[in-house]
């Protein structure tokens, strides 16, 4: 008995083969496996092919990040975030359609190694030349019969920007301090009187710079980070002293001179003809301004410039703005 389980077990073997060829429904679920491998092969292939194509076009449009750095003649010039292709993302993307679309690549921020908070206390001037945005700083120790109009023109064209407020003004004038930051405008730091600061000595300087900050934390409740020196008199003590108190000295790279009250279209053009990409445009709640603002800012859009608040201004963050590359993910 025990010989013939060999040939007992090989007749079975032959039967479930017979069987199986015979069987239709075996036969058609081994005709779907093959089509399934045919198929994963297929779409392997084709992400494959879209991997590749994903690669070359992500050599080729790589922005790399710009460090921060010292200029001998702009001083401390903020960095900027580089660009590359999210080679994943970009694929899931593309995985549908099973074919190569610039329009669905995803794009990433790199930042750069050197940063301004990396940089020794220095003046900063404008912000990073390849950022196309720029900033107004309004100076406030006077002119409040004009802020309105400036709040409202700012306000319809749906901008921001930074107002550097006088610690005594802010005193005297805090339901409108309340509203210049309600409206979601950034506050900054312009001393408390009014001083020349170069001529200070350097306890006055720190005096000036934390009175005001007191009066502007006490009022609307944010800490300053960025301090405007009166008319732009400065030495280096009073920057250095502005950086003890995790502060960073602003100063401009265009100029309205708009407390001279010159004619509102001349001004506007003369501005617009000086703007550049990172330009701090400064400014002041004169009658002039406020009668070309509205100009300025449709001018400097015209120009394919965003305006921001200097925090934006100095942020590494890249705008894109291109059809064809979409804001980043991250």
């Amino acid at each position: 008995m025990k010989r013939k389980a060999p040939f007992f077990a090989l007749m079975l073997i032959v039967l479930i083969t017979y069987a199986s060829v015979q069987n239709p429904w075996t036969n058609q679920y081994i005709s779907k496996l093959k089509d399934e491998a045919t198929t994963v092969t297929a779409t392997m292939k084709d992400h494959d092919e879209l991997r590749a194509q994903i690669k070359q076009f992500s050599e080729t449009n790589t922005i790399p990040p710009i460090n921060a750095r010292l200029d001998p003649v702009w001083k401390a010039i903020p960095g900027y975030n580089g660009l590359s292709v999210d080679q994943e993302a970009s694929l899931n993307r593309m995985k549908k359609n099973k074919q190569f679309n610039e329009a669905l690549i995803v794009y990433k921020q790199t930042k750069p190694e050197v940063s301004l908070e990396d940089l020794p206390a220095s003046p900063i001037y404008k912000g990073n030349p390849e950022k196309p945005m720029v900033t107004f700083l309004v100076n406030v120790a006077w002119g409040n019969e004009y802020l309105t109009e400036i709040l409202e023109t700012m306000k319809k064209h749906k901008i921001h920007s930074t107002f550097f407020l006088d610690g005594s003004w802010v005193k005297k004038n805090q339901d409108l301090s309340k509203i210049i930051h309600e409206e979601g405008h950034e506050i900054g730091n312009h001393a408390y009187s009014h001083p020349d600061m170069k001529r200070l000595t350097n306890p006055r300087i720190k005096e000036e710079i934390q009175k005001t900050n007191e009066i502007i934390e006490s009022t609307v409740h944010v800490a300053p980070q960025w301090f405007a020196p009166p008319s732009g008199s400065f030495r280096d003590d009073v920057v250095q002293i502005a950086h003890t108190l995790n502060m960073k000295t602003i100063l401009w790279s265009v100029d309205t001179v708009d407390w001279r009250n010159p004619d509102p279209n001349q001004m506007s053009k003369r501005v617009l003809s000086k703007v550049h990409p990172g330009a701090m445009i400064l400014m002041h709640p004169t009658k002039s301004s406020a009668s070309a603002l509205e100009q300025m800012i449709i001018g400097i859009q015209a120009k394919g410039y965003t305006i921001g608040t200097v925090t934006q201004l100095m942020s590494e963050k890249r705008i894109v703005k291109s059809k064809k590359k979409p804001e980043p993910s991250n």
